[in-house]
């Protein structure tokens, strides 16, 4: 309506008495009414552009077209009839355009205003000047609640150097950064990255330690993906983000079909390896999911991880334990598996070194256990995880793992299915492991203790590796051990400090030793196995040699890792065999 009045006010050099005020307020009238029909049918009004976008200015523009040409055309057929000059319509169009442009702008300006933190809200640089950086900032700037004001973007690129988000800018690169800390008065640097890689990151937590800097950021771009996470669910930057690989592309989603449908079972489900194991199968649908522990609480936690509850009154738990045969048997013989994944194992070097009878039991013969029982029912798939310390081993723990290998080959030439082993390195994160480990040592004060200054390990996330364990049912080939080509090794020292500097703390590092049957650095093959790989580069198809259980000597076993606790080697490297 304004619109119409500023336009024949300006028709008539603002001589208002010359103006037919009867039929332009009819028009007015006809006109306010089009606009509500036609901007409600296009939700101009019914909150669907809640920030300023290109989206929002395209459907202002086409309101005010179809409301122009619907009372246009009239005019231009019969204004003069009416009175109404027939360029009034035309006029008044970039007029309500701008316009209605406007009180959207003010109002959002009034509105974001009223939301802003308050100056108690720490101020913040945002590395990262994309797509996720813009959101963040805005969640910031409109989040009543938030502990944080942007106050600057850092980004190394050089054609971001004038970006500007809601009235942030990009202030400079990470070479700056201590800087422009200084100048913005900043105490917090959040990456705004979707997939940052450690080398990134090792540098930006470099950099942020320079200039005094907290350092937070965000999930995992796939949790934000799918809803698990907010933009604002922001954490303070982990020793994982500093000693990660970049991702490998193991294309998972193109191999795993042999899950759907089927009926998978997970040994060792309630472990850190087994529960992400089977999150990421139940991705893939399969009929039924059986997930087997002799760890009531890991099964509880793994049932809550997928199905939302732990009631573990559900036939999707299963409570056994894999040295009994019989109750092994019986589960099986109930749930007719199809897909089996054994990761159920006794994985701690020091313990199975004093305690290898137990290494032998649940490795070797639980692992014998899980395959007859598969056998039995007519398991076509089965994958056998293992370890790099099965790799030309020196340990009980790698003894044993490498037997299970072998007896999984035995079961693959048995059967002429697809059975095989998956052997990859240390994973970052699982229970036990050397991150939690480190992780209470330095809560508790100290010392953080290290056997020697130059060990080094090969590391991986658990996704990851569980990535490997489903896409080897999908592309390993039957007795094959596959073998993921793991980067460098990783210096545990260079861990240890940077974990020491991410907690504040002045923690000690004492040197114990090498313990018995440890190495200083791990390997991935073992004598005689070849790095063929045939499908994907970075993922290795060793063949091992097959061990029939009538070759399995318990008796040379315990003489063996006897000699081997006195200070005398294996003589053989192949403990338990005849």
């Amino acid at each position: 309506m304004l619109a119409l009045f500023a336009a024949e006010a300006l028709r008539y050099e603002f001589d208002l008495s010359s103006i037919s005020w009867l039929p332009l307020l009819l028009m007015a009238a006809v006109a306010c009414l089009l606009q509500l029909v036609v901007g409600w049918s296009f939700f101009l009004y019914q909150g669907r552009h809640r920030y300023g976008s290109f989206a929002e200015v395209r459907a202002l523009l086409g309101v005010v077209l179809v409301v122009t040409l619907v009372v246009g055309v009239p005019v231009a057929l019969f204004g003069t009839a009416l009175q109404i000059p027939r360029s009034t319509v035309f006029i008044a169009l970039p007029i309500a355009f701008v316009l209605m442009g406007g009180v959207r702008y003010v109002r959002r300006l009034l509105l974001e205003r009223s939301l802003a933190p308050d100056e108690n809200a720490s101020p913040a640089l945002i590395f990262g000047a994309g797509y996720l950086g813009a959101e963040i900032v805005r969640h910031m700037k409109t989040d009543r609640q938030s502990g944080y004001r942007p106050v600057g973007l850092i980004d190394d690129d050089p054609l971001k150097r004038n970006v500007w988000f809601d009235g942030v800018r990009v202030l400079g690169t990470l070479q700056s950064l201590p800087a422009v800390a200084a100048t913005t008065g900043a105490t917090t640097l959040v990456v705004t990255i979707a997939h940052p890689d450690a080398t990134l990151m090792r540098a930006v937590a470099d950099a942020a330690r320079v200039a005094g800097l907290r350092v937070l950021v965000l999930p995992p771009w796939e949790d934000l993906l799918e809803g698990r996470s907010g933009l604002t669910d922001l954490r303070d930057i982990s020793i994982e983000d500093l000693m990660g690989r970049p991702p490998l592309d193991t294309h998972v989603e193109s191999v795993a079909g042999y899950l759907r449908g089927k009926r998978v079972l997970v040994t060792g489900a309630g472990g850190s390896i087994g529960s992400e194991l089977c999150r990421q199968i139940y991705r893939f649908a399969p009929s039924e999911l059986i997930m087997l522990d002799r760890d009531e609480t890991g099964l509880q936690t793994s049932q809550i991880s997928i199905r939302g509850h732990g009631l573990l009154d559900t036939n999707d738990v299963v409570l056994a334990d894999i040295r009994d045969a019989e109750a092994l048997c019986a589960v099986f013989e109930e749930r007719r598996p199809q897909v089996v994944f054994h990761a159920a194992a006794l994985k701690h070097l020091p313990m199975l070194e004093q305690y290898p009878d137990e290494a032998w039991k649940t490795n070797v013969i639980g692992t014998l256990n899980v395959l007859e029982a598969s056998a039995a029912v007519g398991v076509t798939t089965f994958v056998n995880i293992s370890t790099d310390k099965a790799a030309r081993p020196t340990s009980v723990l790698g003894h044993s793992k490498r037997l299970a290998e072998r007896l999984t080959a035995w079961a693959a030439e048995a059967t002429g299915e697809t059975y095989l082993s998956v052997r990859f390195g240390n994973v970052i994160g699982s229970r036990g492991s050397m991150l939690p480990t480190f992780t209470a040592l330095i809560e508790a004060g100290g010392p953080l203790t290290i056997t020697d200054p130059e060990v080094t390990r090969f590391f991986m996330t658990i996704p990851e590796a569980c990535q490997l364990v489903v896409q080897a049912g999908g592309i390993g080939r039957p007795a094959e051990v596959l073998i993921l080509d793991m980067g460098e090794q990783v210096k545990i020292l260079d861990v240890a400090r940077r974990m020491i500097d991410l907690s504040g703390q002045n923690v000690e590092i004492v040197y114990t030793g090498l313990r018995q049957g440890e190495k200083l650095h791990e390997e991935l093959m073992d004598d005689g196995e070849s790095d063929d790989r045939p499908l994907h580069p970075k993922i290795s198809h060793a063949k091992i040699t097959p061990l029939p259980p009538d070759g399995l000597n318990k008796g040379e076993w315990e003489a063996r890792w006897s000699s081997h606790r006195h200070g005398a080697a294996y003589a053989d490297g192949r403990p338990g065999t005849q």
